[in-house]
C-alpha cells in the first residue's frame, strides 16, 4: 500500500506541518488541551485553516491560552479583541472563551483537570480508527455527543458534538489519520 498524507492537509505548508506534527497526537498538557478547546470553539462554522492562520494572534489575545488569565479578561479586553482583525471577531465566541476558562478553573477547584475530564471518556487510551477515505470520517459520534452534553452541564459554551469530535481528533483521543497516511502508523507506534 502506498502511503500518502491525508488529503485535507495539502493546502499550505502550515497545514501540512500541523497535520504532520500535531493533529492526532495525544495531548496530556492542561494548557495545550485548553488551547485546542478554545481554538475549536472559534472554528465552529469556519475552516480549520482559517483558525490555524490566526493561531498566533489568538495566542496573543488569549494570554498564551492560560486559563487563569483568560478567565480574568475584562469587558475592555473583549472590546479590544473585537477590534483585532488577527482573530475571529465574534463577541459570543470571545465571551465563550472567557466563560469556558472560568469553567476550567471551577474544574480545578474540584480537583479535576480538563485533560482528565476528556481522557476519562476513552479510558485514557486513544481510540484507533482505520479509515480508508476521508468520506468515512464522521463529523460527530455518540461519544462526542455525550461529552458535549456533559460540558454544557458544567457551563461550557460553543461545545456542540461536531466541535467536540474535532477536539478529540486534534488532541489524539482518536487517531483519525487515514490508514494510508504515514502519520497513522507513527502515532500508533508512539502508544507503545
Amino acid at each position: 500500500m502506498e502511503l500518502t498524507s491525508c488529503a485535507w492537509c495539502h493546502a499550505t505548508p502550515l497545514y501540512q506541518a500541523y497535520h504532520d506534527t500535531e493533529w492526532g497526537r495525544p495531548v496530556r498538557d492542561e494548557q495545550k488541551m485548553f488551547e485546542f478547546l478554545l481554538l475549536e470553539t472559534f472554528q465552529a462554522g469556519l475552516s480549520w485553516i482559517t483558525i490555524l492562520n490566526k493561531r498566533e494572534n489568538f495566542r496573543e489575545v488569549f494570554h498564551g491560552f492560560d486559563p487563569m488569565q483568560v478567565a480574568n479578561m475584562s469587558i475592555e479586553d473583549v472590546e479590544k479583541a473585537l477590534q483585532n482583525p488577527g482573530i475571529i471577531r465574534h463577541r459570543g465566541k470571545i465571551q465563550a472563551a472567557i466563560n469556558n476558562a472560568q469553567c476550567v478553573l471551577q474544574m480545578h477547584e474540584r480537583g479535576r483537570s480538563l485533560v482528565e475530564f476528556f481522557w476519562s471518556y476513552v479510558k485514557y487510551e486513544p481510540q484507533i480508527n482505520r479509515w480508508e477515505s476521508l468520506d468515512q470520517l464522521p463529523a460527530k459520534t455518540p461519544l462526542a455527543e455525550t461529552i458535549s452534553k456533559e460540558l454544557k452541564k458544567l457551563g461550557f459554551k460553543f461545545v456542540g458534538p461536531t466541535t467536540i469530535y474535532a477536539h478529540m481528533q486534534a488532541t489524539g483521543m482518536v487517531n483519525d489519520h487515514l490508514v494510508t497516511c504515514p502519520q497513522h502508523q507513527v502515532i500508533c507506534a508512539s502508544y507503545k
